[in-house]
């Protein structure tokens, strides 16, 4: 009688102890869609401080900032680094994430060794494919089974829904594209794969995109769905925009996936919108006004910002697959060197101590 009387003593405070362990933004919108990082070499293998405990609170997919990118996995002819992606699978299984692969054709980050031969000279059409082809089943062979979807070809459209004119497009078409995914699906059947961009939102581009895909699709070629790149603003695009970006791509009968997501709350010299990594301005005092701390008003904007980003994609939860942001914490945000070098940007969920900024929960939770 007295060890019943005691357990159920204890029992209460058993159970407060269940209810105040911390929920993530996993747990948040588990019934909607995944919810993803992505990460960078000290993250994956384990150096950067609270880089652990914080994915696997609030993460349940990753993705490789840049290490799975040509440049770092294949830096020179015949020579690939995998310590980082072998611990990158290795991190998704431990985690047992969603574990995406970014990106395996892409004009930046790309050797110029790849377009050359062994003079120097540049290669023609046929070669340039086959080392493209090399090169994928090599890495998508490695991960087979370990990566869930890989980003095959990475911003291949301008703005105005051209061809972007690359080394790849110059030297091959547009069927440099067909060909990577090909390979792709050749290498790891089960894998899905996917077109990633920025400004899907433009009507112009997001056309282009859509019609390269159901071109995919009708001859046969593998194609699962469309990352339309978050990288946002605290005014800009309308959610309206970006909702009809969403309806569109479901309705040409492709997976949603919000990649990339930011939302920049510094002024840019020249307003550009988007990634081009090609715009990059000297350091300068007059664009990196907040270079002591975000003002409390425009913290509150950017999270009001965000609220009203995650209700959208709640609405169409139905058609969206993965929601990834562009980094872990403000502290290794890219935009904190893009498209002005050196400036302090606070574009992130979470601050540069790792902590979920303030108000986003409970503005999701009033709605």
């Amino acid at each position: 009688m007295k060890k019943l009387t005691f357990l159920s003593l204890l029992f209460p405070f058993y159970l407060g102890f269940q209810q105040e362990t911390p929920s993530g933004l996993k747990d948040t919108f588990q019934k909607y869609f995944f919810i993803g990082a992505a990460v960078n070499p000290a993250q994956v293998m384990g150096t950067e401080a609270g880089a652990d405990s914080l994915l696997n609170l609030h993460f349940s997919s990753i993705s490789p900032e840049n290490g799975l990118k040509w440049g770092p996995i294949h830096p020179k002819e015949g020579e690939y680094r995998f310590e980082f992606g072998d611990a990158y699978v290795a991190l998704g299984e431990k985690m047992g994430a969603f574990t995406i692969g970014h990106t395996l054709v892409w004009h930046q980050q790309t050797p110029a060794w790849v377009f050359q031969d062994a003079s120097g000279e540049p290669l023609g059409a046929v070669a340039l494919i086959a080392r493209m082809e090399d090169h994928i089943s090599t890495v998508v062979g490695r991960y087979k089974g370990k990566i869930d979807g890989w980003d095959v070809v990475n911003e291949a459209f301008e703005d105005d829904g051209t061809w972007r004119k690359t080394k790849w497009y110059s030297t091959i078409g547009p069927d440099f594209i067909k060909a990577a995914f090909r390979k792709a699906h050749e290498a790891d059947p089960e894998a899905a794969l996917y077109y990633n961009d920025y400004n899907v939102w433009i009507p112009e581009k997001r056309k282009a995109i859509l019609t390269l895909a159901k071109e995919l699709r009708a001859e046969g070629i593998r194609i699962d769905g469309i990352g339309m790149q978050g990288h946002y603003r605290l005014n800009s695009p309308g959610l309206e925009m970006i909702e009809q970006a969403i309806v569109d791509i479901h309705a040409a009968g492709f997976e949603v996936h919000v990649t990339e997501l930011d939302v920049d709350v510094l002024p840019r010299p020249n307003n550009s919108q988007g990634a081009d990594l090609n715009i990059n301005f000297a350091e300068s005092a007059e664009w990196n006004p907040y270079k002591n701390g975000i003002p409390t008003e425009v913290e509150e904007e950017l999270v009001a910002r965000y609220v009203s980003i995650f209700q959208l994609f709640r609405k169409h939860s139905d058609k969206i697959t993965r929601v990834t942001f562009w980094g872990l914490h403000d502290g290794r945000s890219w935009l904190n060197n893009w498209p002005v070098r050196g400036r302090k940007n606070y574009a992130l969920l979470f601050d540069r101590e790792m902590k979920l900024k303030p108000g986003f929960l409970e503005g999701m939770e009033k709605n």
